[in-house]
């Protein structure tokens, strides 16, 4: 295994459109011999030029030399039909379109042609690397090798092994895939793989939270951006990757785990979708498109109102303090007494909790008619998000709002919940990595580089746990599931034993094979 993988010194790819280009982009920078092959012949001559001008533009650019550029140049080789002489093969990358029968026939005739000792290697990011090796006489040489594009900005690679693929044939390919420069992860041959299946958590929890009219677009992406520390929100995410390719992505990997409630995807994605309202392509989706540039509301501005002062329920350690300090230095009056003022506006900061929740909370209750929340998830260091029941009168809810626009702070109005719109996107995020790791679909380490290179997130699901610490986010996951009765919110028994236990989640802990192999 560890000499293949040493050893590898050619490769072809077959299908020469972004990704295969991409791929071969890849492997001669990284020192292969690359076979360019396609059933269109003037496709492979096309292809060649630009993966030529893409490495001239790279030297350009500083990025590499020029001599690099030439010695990459130099080791790409037309060679048109797919089943051209492969006796120098070491491995060939399968990148056609996405359709099974063409895959498994390309596949049977491959096998017949290539020396043992060549690896099989599908890019498919959808269809099942067990069916497609079906169709060969001996699967155990097939696996999936799947990039994202673009492949070489992309570091990540998914090594996805069938059910009959020889068990050394995955570690041959991470370690082939490290040497030239780009980081593997195992994954399971299971609907998303690893990384589409992780992403689920957020998605899908967004589009719910909309469905729920707890937000709106615009606050749910700018809280994941501000709050969360994420790239894209969510629903612009949705919009640039376009619904009629993220819609079928949710419910395919939904129906592929037996309609998984963790994983269900929305009525409203699917409306939208059948709309034509699919995102920067058509020009409206979540938000609307100018020229390509999307069209965002502007951030909410304080109300014309009376200043009133403010009291803080401390049910949260710290958040009395943090956020009295932050309303002072705003010029906010902040009430220090044990209640509140007649006048005064109250702000409680649940975590895991609802605003009615905290107020019936207290001994006496608190006014609901003044009373609103305030996500402490956080730390108030960025945006901050209002949570308003039904109850709140108009002119406290203003003045709630007004002082907390004063801290100089961006502010998000929300629906009062059962947990804040970061609170559950959170939750979600790391329920479902939970449920990956507690499936033994892959390793915690997988899981968080997975979603680091993959997704974009600032830290993996199991990390961004174990940062929050797992009985909060079960608290989390408990409050919402008691309050709304959905499964979705049904907390990975993984998650559950980690936080009875103390143990971190990105960590698999002690298990039956430790004690008997």
């Amino acid at each position: 295994m560890q000499q293949w993988a040493g050893r590898a010194t050619t490769v072809r790819v077959i299908g020469t459109g972004a990704m295969g280009r991409g791929i071969a982009q890849w492997a001669a920078a990284g020192g292969l011999t690359v076979e360019l092959a396609d059933e269109r012949l003037e496709a492979v001559a096309d292809a060649v030029e630009h993966i030529g001008a893409m490495f001239d533009r790279l030297a350009a650019k500083g990025r590499t030399t020029a001599a690099e550029a030439a010695e990459a140049k130099a080791r790409l080789r037309p060679v048109g039909e797919p089943l051209t002489p492969l006796q120098d093969c070491d491995l060939v990358v399968e990148a056609i379109r996405e359709d099974l029968a063409a895959k498994r026939e390309l596949f049977a005739a491959l096998e017949k042609v290539c020396p043992e000792h060549t690896v099989l290697a599908t890019n498919t990011s959808s269809l099942p690397v067990t069916a497609i090796g079906a169709a060969l006489a001996d699967p155990s040489r097939l696996a999936g090798l799947h990039f994202f594009n673009p492949v070489p900005l992309m570091r990540l690679v998914e090594v996805v092994p069938g059910a009959r693929t020889a068990g050394w044939v995955p570690d041959a390919l991470a370690d082939l895939v490290r040497r030239l420069g780009h980081e593997p992860v195992l994954a399971p041959d299971a609907p998303g793989f690893l990384v589409n299946h992780a992403g689920r958590g957020l998605v899908t929890e967004a589009l719910q939270i909309l469905a729920d009219g707890a937000a709106e677009p615009v606050d749910v992406d700018r809280i994941a951006r501000d709050v969360l520390g994420l790239r894209m929100g969510p629903c612009e995410l949705l919009d640039l990757t376009g619904l009629d390719v993220s819609q079928p992505v949710m419910e395919g990997i939904w129906t592929g785990f037996y309609t998984e409630p963790r994983l269900r995807p929305s009525r409203i994605a699917r409306a939208r979708m059948e709309a034509g309202l699919l995102g920067r392509k058509t020009g409206e989706g979540f938000y609307k498109y100018v020229d390509g540039a999307k069209q965002e509301p502007d951030e909410v501005s304080a109300p014309d109102v009376a200043p009133r002062p403010v009291w803080i329920h401390d049910a949260e350690p710290g958040v009395r303090e943090g956020l009295g300090a932050l309303l002072s230095e705003g010029g906010v009056q902040v009430e220090s007494g044990d209640e509140p003022s007649g006048e005064a506006i109250v702000l409680v900061a649940p975590f895991g909790r609802s605003v009615l929740d905290v107020a019936r909370s207290v001994p006496d209750g608190l006014p609901l008619e003044r009373t609103l929340g305030v996500d402490p998830f956080g730390g108030f260091f960025t945006r901050l998000t209002l949570a308003v029941h039904p109850g709140v009168d108009r002119d406290a809810g203003r003045a709630a709002l007004a002082a907390l626009i004063a801290t100089g702070r961006a502010v998000s109005v929300v629906r009062d919940a059962p947990a804040s719109v970061a609170q559950r996107l959170m939750a979600a995020v790391v329920n479902v990595g939970c449920g990956i790791a507690e499936q033994r679909l892959a390793r915690p380490a997988d899981i968080d580089t997975g979603a680091r290179l993959g997704l974009g997130y600032p830290r993996g699901p199991l990390e961004w746990g174990d940062g929050v610490g797992a009985a909060r986010v079960l608290a989390v996951l408990r409050g919402l599931h008691e309050a709304t009765g959905d499964p979705r919110y049904r907390p990975s028994g993984w998650l559950a034993e980690r936080a009875a236990l103390g143990l971190p989640l990105a960590e698999t802990g002690t298990g039956p094979l430790d004690l008997v192999g």
